[in-house]
């Protein structure tokens, strides 16, 4: 049982105030936890708390070391009986532990908050430990003996997914007593350093001109006209993070040598082997992603950046410029309403149905938009469990990019909520999956809104805004891999320093961006904001996995026929039912052929060669 949350909720004083800081954005919407519990105090949750607990117990005393003989069973009695318990019990405490997780990630530096997040995870710990006997238990089945019982029994056939791909851990595993230990401690090690990490982010303030502001403001002015505000941006970021490196630096440490110790333990050959294995995909096939995106790097972030410095007016621009807006670029503020039309358009002229399912964010109040201190940074659609619904939270400030990341989060839920109908065991999609619905959303947005699009000048800075978002999600986060990866490599033989680290990142962000862009003093500690790192290590190149995936998905659309869209929703119905070959195939599509990678990359390449073009006209 897998109950990791990640997310942000909600502080609605801290709303009101950070939402009339604006009026041209409108009436940003805040989330109805409701949906989840009335509150923490009320008797459905205590009693579900009660409830959860007790269940747990029941289960293992009526299935443990009793699952080999299951298996011979058909119907009552048989695995498919025990696996639609445990499914049961993983919605039940999902729903507990997705109430806990997005009421604390609302305001981490509200006590109240912590102390529910705090033991509630304590609580699910317990319950799991419980429930922990099941998968490895399931796992010591003979191969034959579990084929013939998902032959002959009904209900574990319903369940043959899940069972094939938890069949893929065995390998891993390691003997009860150790797993439960491993469980347990989790709590006092990764689980304990994830949240000492999210509160110390939290609670940090950016001096901007004598005003203190939190970290999506102080980012946002990265993407400012004014230079000097964006270099003022910069170097506040910069400070800060420099006045707490030594707290960034230990938590970076520890879970990299709590990962390396799980690991070794449990056989894991290369440092991102456990985290392909979650994500169901081969390593040969991640290589082939890294190499492809490395080898492009001339071709496209140096290439494009060394396009923007001449845009700009210079010959080498600063890291603080990176994403600074073109002089083409409008000033004007994108209110909610507008985005919320132009995401729902874009949506509905692909498919209604999709449209319809975004259209019950806004109107049922499952998004979070405001910012607001002590609410996470960045943006997110958390899944929930399929008894509820997905609930999605950005910070929403008006920016071209705002909408495009409503429109990636809304391609989330809707996928959320299509693959709900797999139940809780089998409708997690593994990452490398989970970013098409969400990449395909923003695509269909960014068309949308070029095809309207007559003005030269408004079309270049959409093109050069949309280039820049593309290079983030691949270029970048494949640079964050080869980062992570020399970090976790480098920590094998020691701790490391804070320089130690902080040449880790420049070597590899200098190889990355290019010589257009200057990296100069302060950038060396950027890497400590990067939550990623510590909440999912490795979970970065997903990012760029899904966004050249979507470029070939998306080149295929603009030629099918009709059954396109057909396909396209039982790709994203299917969950975590089917491995990555299978769902392409439909498509023409394959990520093992060393091409594949190319086809999407040439897409951003397409869209740079149009920016040039443009340029020349």
């Amino acid at each position: 049982m897998n109950f990791v949350l990640s997310g942000a909720g909600l502080n609605f004083s801290a709303t009101v105030a950070f939402a009339a800081a604006d009026p041209a954005l409108g009436d940003l919407p805040v989330w109805k936890l409701q949906d989840l519990y009335p509150s923490a105090t009320s008797t459905a949750f205590t009693s579900d708390m009660e409830k959860a607990g007790r269940n747990a117990i029941a289960f293992e005393q009526k299935w443990k070391g009793k699952l080999a003989d299951a298996a011979a069973q058909k119907g009552a009695g048989g695995i498919g009986e025990a696996l639609k318990e445990y499914e049961a019990l993983d919605d039940l405490i999902g729903r507990l532990g997705s109430f806990a997780g997005l009421t604390y990630f609302s305001d981490t530096t509200n006590p109240v908050n912590g102390k529910l997040y705090g033991d509630v995870q304590a609580k699910i710990t317990e319950f799991s430990g419980h429930l922990l006997f099941f998968a490895l238990e399931l796992n010591r089945i003979d191969d034959a003996v579990m084929d013939a019982c998902m032959a002959n029994d009904a209900g574990a056939d319903h369940y043959r997914p899940w069972l094939i791909d938890l069949r893929k851990d065995k390998p891993y595993q390691l003997e009860d007593k150790l797993e439960q230990l491993f469980l347990e401690k989790s709590m006092t090690s990764a689980a304990a350093f994830n949240r000492l990490f999210d509160e110390t982010m939290a609670e940090l303030r950016y001096d901007i001109d004598g005003e203190k502001v939190p970290l999506e403001v102080a980012l946002n002015l990265l993407q400012d006209k004014d230079p000097e505000a964006r270099r003022k941006a910069a170097m506040a970021l910069a400070e800060t993070f420099k006045a707490n490196i030594r707290t960034f630096t230990l938590i970076t440490n520890t879970l990299a040598k709590d990962k390396d110790i799980s690991d070794r333990w449990r056989g894991f050959e290369d440092i991102a082997d456990s985290r392909h294995l979650a994500n169901r995909v081969e390593r040969d096939v991640v290589d082939a992603l890294a190499a492809a995106v490395k080898q492009a790097y001339p071709r496209l972030s140096h290439r494009y950046y060394k396009m923007k410095a001449k845009w700009l007016g210079m010959d080498q621009m600063n890291f603080w410029d990176r994403n600074a807006p073109l002089p083409e670029t409008s000033n004007a503020v994108i209110s909610w309403d507008e985005a919320k039309d132009t995401v729902l358009s874009a949506y509905g002229n692909f498919a209604p149905e999709m449209a319809a399912i975004a259209k019950r964010f806004f109107d049922e109040q499952w998004i979070d938009a405001p910012v607001r201190a002590g609410k996470a940074p960045g943006a997110f659609s958390h899944p929930t469990v399929p008894s509820v619904h997905p609930y999605v939270l950005v910070n929403y400030m008006g920016k071209p990019r705002d909408v495009m990341t409503l429109a990636h989060e809304l391609g989330h839920g809707v996928h959320q909520v299509l693959a709900g109908a797999q139940g809780a065991l089998m409708c997690q999609t593994p990452l490398t999956l989970a970013e098409t619905a969400s990449v395909f959303g923003e695509m269909l947005t960014f068309r949308a809104l070029l095809d309207k699009t007559t003005d030269k000048r408004e079309r270049k800075a959409m093109l050069a805004q949309k280039v820049e978002d593309m290079i983030n999600t691949v270029v970048r986060q494949i640079a964050f891999y080869e980062f992570e990866r020399e970090l976790h490599t480098a920590r094998k033989a020691g701790e490391l320093t804070a320089e130690d680290i902080g040449e880790l990142w420049l070597s590899v962000q200098s190889e990355s961006l290019g010589p257009a862009i200057r990296i100069s003093e302060g950038y060396e500690t950027y890497w400590a904001y990067i939550p990623h790192f510590i909440h999912s290590p490795f979970y970065v190149y997903a990012y760029a996995f899904g966004d050249c995936l979507v470029n070939s998905l998306y080149a295929v659309y603009q030629k099918a026929d009709k059954g396109f869209k057909d396909k396209y929703f039982e790709l994203l119905k299917a969950g975590g039912t089917k491995h990555h070959s299978e769902l392409l195939r439909p498509f023409g599509l394959d990520a093992t052929d060393p091409s594949f990678w190319n086809r999407g990359l040439s897409m951003i390449e397409g869209l740079i060669d149009e920016l040039e073009a443009l340029d020349k006209a």
